[in-house]
């Protein structure tokens, strides 16, 4: 290679415009190797990653200081399932049921359940992130279940308990963030159906924590070494069983009922007073049938072709003999 060297950088320097043939020895052996190494394949525009489409608006909720309305979609499917009877002139009302608040630093959660007067719909999770300004659901809505209790270790780990209600309190269940409540994952507390809800909760740390479960006259008390994704039995019992949980900080956030205005007030403890954050109305969407559009008429069918009518017998045709058709003839034999 190195005989061939000079004989390719003459040619290299020959073939170089006049302005280029002066450029220094590191670059022109860098453009020699560059023409005699092969060309690379040039990527296809359909193989370059593409951008993952933008994640849907969620449905916020303004905070102008009234109370705010709950967007409820009451579909068939709900109502058959709620043995509702509705109808366009007696809708049937659905009410907001809020039971607990958690503040974190800037960050404000709120629980509780939709449910019609004899039946829990679905359960519900407000967030805001701007003190009570803006409002969204960060969570998907539970059709049967209903949410109760928040508690935040620190600014990234919480847990919200939960249960199924219809046909009776069932499947215990908590909701669990490990990024300061913009996601949360759903965790049974058992691994099989039964029936029970959670009487009280409490975790010491992000792993450590413990639970009563009351299943009709059945007490259970379990803990989880692992921040809610196993429960281990510690004790059952035919009776209350009695634990309290250590002292935690007085809540900054809660919840209270206003029969004036007919809505739940989220307040916010400033020292010794409780100042109002932000309220929700208890009545929300009422549920009543389906307006479905109705489509153009069908067509109706096609007429069936035309046939020409049967001609009528000739009276004076030769009747036809019977065995023979008319049609066929005895050919004569040649000659005759």
């Amino acid at each position: 290679m190195s005989s061939r060297l000079p004989l390719l950088a003459l040619a290299l320097i020959v073939g170089l415009p006049e302005t280029d043939r002066s450029v220094p020895g590191r670059e022109l052996f860098a453009r020699l190797f560059a023409l005699q190494a092969p060309a690379l394949p040039q990527e296809s525009p359909a193989a370059l990653p593409q951008e993952s489409p933008a994640a849907p608006a969620r449905p916020t909720l303004q905070n102008t200081g009234s109370p705010m309305k709950v967007q409820f979609h009451c579909t068939d499917d709900d109502m058959l399932w709620a043995g509702m009877s509705c109808s366009e002139e007696e809708p049937c009302p659905i009410y907001l049921e809020l039971s607990s608040a958690q503040a974190v630093g800037n960050k404000l959660f709120v629980c509780g359940n939709l449910h019609s007067s004899s039946t829990t719909l679905y359960s519900i999770l407000l967030a805001s992130e701007d003190g009570g300004k803006t409002w969204y659901e960060p969570f998907e809505r539970l059709r049967a279940a209903t949410l109760d209790r928040i508690q935040f270790v620190d600014f990234e780990t919480g847990w919200i308990s939960g249960q199924v209600l219809q046909p009776l309190p069932r499947d215990p269940f908590f909701l669990a963030t490990g990024d300061g409540g913009k996601t949360w994952r759903r965790r049974p507390v058992f691994n099989e159906e039964r029936a029970g809800f959670i009487q009280q909760f409490w975790f010491d740390s992000r792993t450590t924590g413990t639970l009563l479960v009351q299943d009709g006259q059945r007490y259970e008390r379990h803990e989880s070494p692992n921040g809610g994704e196993t429960w281990l039995v510690r004790e059952v019992s035919e009776r209350p069983i009695r634990w309290t949980p250590r002292a935690s900080a007085s809540p900054t956030l809660r919840v209270r009922a206003d029969a004036p205005t007919r809505s739940f007030q989220i307040e916010r403890r400033e020292g010794e007073r409780w100042t109002p954050v932000a309220a929700f109305l208890v009545s929300a969407d009422a549920c009543k049938p389906q307006l479905r559009e109705l489509g153009p008429p069908p067509e109706p069918p096609a007429p069936p072709p035309e046939t020409a009518p049967e001609a009528e017998p000739d009276p004076k045709a030769a009747p036809r003999r019977p065995g023979r058709p008319p049609s066929l003839k005895k050919p004569s034999s040649p000659g005759a």
